[in-house]
Order: structure tokens, then sequence, then C-alpha cells
């Protein structure tokens, strides 16, 4: 059956089949010359239409239940009930998965631009695309009540809208540290925290939340299939994807991976921030609860942070400090680092100190004595990347110095408008005008600056 629906309808359709019979066959035993020769059979056929009927009954009330435990426990916001987890494409099987991101409130940025080019970068990794993945996918965006305005637009991307609160209401919330400080705290105070929903969207396997500004150049099937597995063994466990390769494999199936953002904080502190544009995770409501849990317990210490002792660093009090919390020191053997080099690419610094002529200098940050420099990576490698220190691709900037990041930076950005331009292609329209640095660009910048960027046209999609 495509969906548990067609199931039950059709036991519904038994069920309306086996009344019309029952009562076209007492019809008959009342008119029928036959009826003395039907009579031994009908108390057997009675009881297996009852029986029938019995299990129509508990199907439909086992069906509503299991649609009622996928609504997220935010009652004022819509949800996706349908099971999506097997379905077919193509003639071949698949698993769909989800690929959310979240908005906070409306600023300065169209968030459109992001957000229609990530989505056609997800499709072209995925099966019904051109670079070979196996994974069918469906878009979702969380967002805060507050930015509402500027959400509403994905909608004409194929964006599935769901409108969260934040799950703690501040003054409730027992630490009086965090309490008082958690609405300044990094980029988006406690409104942050709503990318923790995407825990509960439980009616997929997997779920891969993004910011806006990142791009994906390859499947992310590798991180998918790990998952899926019993054992969850990678059959090369000196994967170069794997941050730490000499590191013990989860002895669990895993439930998440990410990357550290090793910019925010001293090489030797022992839990890393996660970068927070980046994370798969396996959706849970017990899960999700627990964070809940631990928000209103508050224990945000001044000098460590999260039960004294990830953080404090920037982002802290919410998703860059409570997912390292969760998975680095609450709930060790169930999450893998992966290589920021490959996953997240941002095209940063390995070392404490300046870069001159593309010589690295200062301790490497990830505490070790030698580093990789992810600047030096060849993209082909490169699986997704974020744009942060190569800035908003929006912004036409060129990266026209000849230095080791705005090298990689130059490249990164032109493959964002690349895939720009063939999602501008796929919906028939013809080529960019914009004269400025085309060989980058593909004609979606006039000049540098955002003020020189073409944005994408309405309607969408045509």
């Amino acid at each position: 059956f495509s969906s548990a629906g067609d199931f039950f309808e059709r036991e519904r359709g038994y069920l309306a089949r086996a009344v019309t019979m029952v009562r076209i066959s007492g019809h008959q035993h009342r008119r029928s010359p036959w009826f003395k020769i039907a009579l031994p059979i009908h108390p057997v056929l009675i009881f297996v239409l009852l029986l029938i009927g019995i299990y129509a009954v508990v199907a439909l009330f086992s069906y509503e239940a299991i649609v009622s435990s996928s609504t997220s426990i935010n009652s004022n916001a819509p949800s996706i009930t349908t099971s999506v987890h097997q379905k077919q494409v193509g003639g071949k099987d698949t698993t769909t998965v989800a690929f959310a991101v979240s908005v906070t409130g409306c600023g300065k940025d169209p968030i459109t631009e992001g957000a229609a080019v990530l989505k056609h970068s997800i499709h072209r990794a995925s099966i019904h695309g051109t670079l070979g993945g196996m994974f069918d996918y469906q878009m979702v965006v969380i967002y805060h009540p507050s930015a509402e305005e500027c959400t509403m637009p994905l909608k004409d991307l194929g964006y599935t809208l769901l409108k969260r609160e934040v799950f703690v209401k501040v003054p409730e919330i027992q630490g009086d540290f965090l309490r008082e400080r958690i609405e300044h705290n990094g980029c988006c105070g406690e409104k942050e925290l709503i990318k923790l929903e995407a825990y509960t969207l439980t009616e997929f396997p997997i779920v891969v939340h993004l910011d806006l500004d990142v791009l994906v150049l390859k499947p992310l099937d590798e991180l998918f299939l790990w998952m899926l597995t019993s054992a969850g063994n990678p059959s090369s466990p000196n994967s170069p994807s794997i941050m730490w390769p000499d590191k013990a494999w989860p002895s669990q199936p895993i439930n998440a991976f990410y990357t550290m953002d090793y910019n925010m904080v001293r090489p030797k502190t022992k839990y890393k921030p996660v970068q927070g544009g980046f994370l798969v995770l396996r959706p849970s409501m017990e899960v999700y609860k627990e964070f809940q849990s631990i928000v209103l317990k508050g224990d945000f210490r001044v000098t460590g942070g999260w039960g004294g002792v990830v953080g404090p660093f920037y982002g802290s009090m919410t998703f860059q400090g409570l997912i390292p919390y969760y998975y680095e020191y609450l709930h060790p053997n169930q999450s893998v680092e992966l290589s920021r080099c490959i996953y997240n690419q941002m095209a940063d610094n390995p070392r404490t100190g300046r870069t001159v002529n593309d010589k690295v200098q200062g301790d490497c940050r990830v505490g070790t004595e030698e580093c990789e420099d992810c600047r030096s990576r060849p993209i082909e490698d490169v699986i997704t990347t974020h744009y942060t220190l190569c800035q908003k691709p929006w912004t036409c900037n060129p990266h026209s110095q000849n230095a080791i990041q705005h090298r990689l930076c130059r490249k990164l950005t032109a493959e964002w408008f690349k895939v720009r331009s063939e999602m501008e292609q796929s919906w028939g329209r013809p080529a960019g005008t914009g004269a400025y640095h085309t060989q980058n660009f593909h004609g979606y910048c006039k000049s540098a600056g955002s003020s020189g960027y073409i944005p994408i046209a309405k309607p969408y999609g045509l």
C-alpha cells in the first residue's frame, strides 16, 4: 500500500461490503426457496463477518492513535502526519529524509535566495537528481511566530511550514544565570532553541538540519546508510569523512552526526561547541523532552557552562552548547564528529595565528600538534559547504585576492551560482543578464556588494 491511510480505507471497504452482504443475505432468507439449504452455513458466515468488522474497527482506532502520536506537542502548530519512510521513485525503493531549516526572525537578508538554491542542491543530490543519490527528500522550515511574514514565501518553493514556539518559557527556567541571560545569548537568544524542534519530526527516520546559507554539493548517503544499518559500522573505518578516524566507533546505532566550531574556543578546551549550521539527527520525542528538561532545570554555570563542563562560549546557552552537552557528555557513544573539511566546509583558518603568504602560524585549534588546513582541500572532496567566512553568495564578493582562503571561497561561491543557474534553467528561464565576473556569478551579479545582486524572480518554478 502507498500509505497507512490506503490500508485502512481498504479495511473500511471490506466492512461496508460485509454489511451489505448481511443485508442481502437476510433478504434472501425471507424470500429464497433455498433458505433451508443455506441455513447451516449462515452461523459460520455471520461469525466470519463479525471478525472482519471487529478487525476493521480496531485497525481504524489504531490508525487514529498513530496519527495522534505523530502530532507535535505544540498543539497550535501544523504537523506532518503521513509516514513517508519507504516509497518507490522511478521503480526504485527509497527512503525519505527530511531536510529542515529554521527561521527565528526576519532580518535584512532575503531568506528565499538561500532557501531556493539550498533546495535545488538537495534535489540534485537526491534520487531525483544527477549526482547518484539514493534517497528521497522533503523540505521543512521550522519558524518562530515572529518570523511568519518572511517565511511564508518558502511555501511557494516547496517547503512544508511548521510554526513553533520555543519549547520553554524563559521565566520558568529554574537556573538564575541562564534565565537572566539566555534571551541575549548568541545570534538569536532563546529563539535558537527552535532548531531542536527537528527532533519532533518522527515521521522521518533521519532529519538533516541546515542553515539557509548552506549548499549541498554531493549526496549525504554515506551518513544515512550508517544511521540506518543495525550496527552502524562504516565500510571503511578510516573514512576521510570522520574527524577522528582513530577514535572507537560507537558500539550502538548512531543518532547524530555534526561538526565542531573550533574557532570559538581555546585549543585545549575539552568540550567544543557544535557548528550550528549542520546536524544530522535521528528524531525522537524522548530526546526532545530531555532537551526541554535540561533547559528548564537551567544548570548553566558562570564558569563551567552546562553542568559545569560545556561552555561558556558564543551561543553556548542554546543550540551550540546543548548539542555537545547532550552527545559528548551526557550520552556519549551514540554520535560521530565529521571532518569539517568535507562536511560543513567553511574555509576557516586551522591555527590560532594569521596566515601570511599561505603559511599558517600558531597552534592547531583542534588541540593536536599537526592539523589539516581545510582551505587546501580540493572542492571535489567537499560534500556540504557553509557560507560564513566566505560571506553570503548574494553579497557578490569576487574573492579576487590570491590567498589560500580567497581561492577556495571563490570556487565555493561560484558553485552556489552554478546551482542557481541550473535551477533557473530547470524552470525554463534564460541565462542571467549580469555582466560582473560572469565566470563566477553566472550572470546574477551586476557589481560587487548586495546591491549588485540580481534576486530570484517570482513566480518560483516558472
